[in-house]
């Protein structure tokens, strides 16, 4: 049994924890406003987000062109930046957790291939759903989505009884492969306008968009969030197996469903505002896992965090590396989280021999 001094200074580890990841967020958030070609002082962008939010009049001094740089371009990017980042880095966690190995995550199972195949037949077909207008295109990512994760599973029922981590992650990358051919045979169709559209946009990126894609994301984010987070405790069983989970009084099957469902709203919604990025959902959470232990309850929020604050410094990057042209944001993700995540498995790895 743990001693008190040892419980009080986990918990003011992880207080810290939480302190210093809002901070990483705030300051790559202020990052994210002060620098690009038109440098705006720190006085001003405060008082133009004072005035758009809490309608204090500060603006009389304040060109509208610099107004409009701020509150209609980088505000609304930064905040997407995050909002992606947070959904990801959540979704990943709760997949890793799900299916108790590091290599899981939205892109490895096959969830974000198939709301990428949502989305561009939304694009390609320029689709919508009657009554729901610019809310279709992360709807149907959302459910093909669900539907692939759905496949998947079923592939692996159909070849064993049990669901073994390799198996789903091997079915993950063979539906992901199948959906890729379907997706370059959409690309090949197209005229050059659409397919410069959907090329463009499987890339990952958040420039050129603005608060309706905000708007767009912000309530699956909300309501995948809330499911997930509200079934911390069932992540935390399932780390025992499912059969001991049920044996505490578990309910593993609805546990998982709904676990399913939340992660999927985050990665469907995510992937539709922003295309493919990788490596988000791999390396925050497994990172963050390192650092606070097993418990769920602080890795899914501190996933969020993390993984907001670094999607916006990988976009910082990817807009001001070769100003003022910009790379694919998915590449610079890919660029840091592959040598990093490598560098964390190995690192594991030789722990877990010398131990």
């Amino acid at each position: 049994m743990r001693s008190l001094s040892t419980l009080k200074f986990s918990k003011n580890k992880i207080g810290c924890l939480y302190i210093l990841s809002g901070g990483v967020v705030l300051g790559t958030a202020l990052l994210g406003l002060l620098m690009s070609s038109v440098q705006v002082s720190i006085d001003t962008i405060l008082h133009i987000v004072l005035d758009k939010t809490l309608r204090i009049n500060l603006l009389n001094e304040v060109p509208k062109n610099v107004e409009m740089i701020i509150w209609n371009i980088r505000l609304p990017r930064v905040l997407l930046a995050f909002c992606v980042g947070a959904s990801l880095g959540l979704a990943g966690a709760a997949f890793q957790g799900l299916l108790r190995n590091p290599l899981a995550d939205p892109y490895t199972i096959g969830v974000s291939s198939g709301a990428s195949l949502g989305a561009v037949f939304v694009l390609f077909f320029q689709f919508s759903i009657v009554g729901l207008g610019n809310f279709t295109l992360p709807v149907v990512a959302v459910i093909s989505g669900l539907l692939t994760l759905f496949i998947v599973f079923g592939l692996v029922r159909l070849s064993s009884r049990s669901l073994a981590v390799e198996t789903i992650i091997l079915a993950g990358i063979i539906v992901s492969a199948f959906i890729g051919a379907i997706v370059s045979l959409i690309i090949s169709l197209s005229d050059r306008d659409a397919m410069a559209q959907i090329i463009y946009w499987l890339y990952g990126s958040v420039g050129m968009r603005g608060w309706s894609h905000v708007k767009l994301i912000m309530p699956f984010m909300l309501i995948g969030s809330f499911i997930v987070y509200y079934h911390y405790r069932e992540l935390n069983a399932l780390a025992l197996g499912e059969d001991a989970a049920d044996h505490i009084g578990v309910d593993v099957k609805k546990g998982k469903m709904f676990i399913l469902i939340g992660a999927s709203l985050l990665t469907g919604a995510a992937v539709a505002v922003s295309g493919s990025i990788g490596f988000v959902g791999l390396v925050i959470p497994h990172l963050v896992r390192l650092v606070t232990g097993p418990n769920h309850r602080h890795v899914l929020p501190l996933s969020m965090l993390v993984g907001g604050a670094f999607l916006i410094l990988a976009d910082l990057v990817s807009r001001t590396i070769i100003a003022p042209e910009e790379l694919p944001i998915g590449v610079i993700t890919a660029l840091i989280g592959a040598p990093v995540f490598a560098l964390l498995l190995t690192k594991e790895r030789m722990l877990r021999r010398g131990s």
